[in-house]
């Protein structure tokens, strides 16, 4: 149960860090507060998500038995970007959608 709370911790971090990169990059910038919770809740179920996915899968590290928690809160932190490029590697594509048809 750990493994899932530090990945949500992960994304929460991520989602946090982000808004953090927003507010300094503009001037003036106004955070309502349900908007913050909403978007670091998103990004914590992101990395729940991800870490999820991970246990499921049954991914080793290093030939480890169980995935160290440290990890756990990477993968959240990665969240989005993880689940797509384990999608990727399902399908066996390196894209997930296509846009247009092929040039020739």
């Amino acid at each position: 149960m750990s493994f899932f709370f530090f990945g949500f911790l992960g994304g929460v971090i991520r989602g946090s860090v982000g808004l953090i990169k927003y507010i300094q990059s503009y001037k003036d910038v106004e955070i309502r507060p349900w908007y913050f919770v909403g978007t670091v809740g998103i990004s914590g179920l992101i990395g729940l998500a991800s870490a999820w996915i991970t246990h499921d899968l049954g991914i080793s590290f290093l030939g480890l038995e169980r995935l160290p928690l440290s990890l756990a809160l990477i993968i959240g932190y990665a969240g989005g970007d993880f689940i797509e490029n384990v999608f990727k590697i399902i399908i066996k594509d390196d894209t997930i959608f296509k846009i247009g048809g092929k040039k020739k």
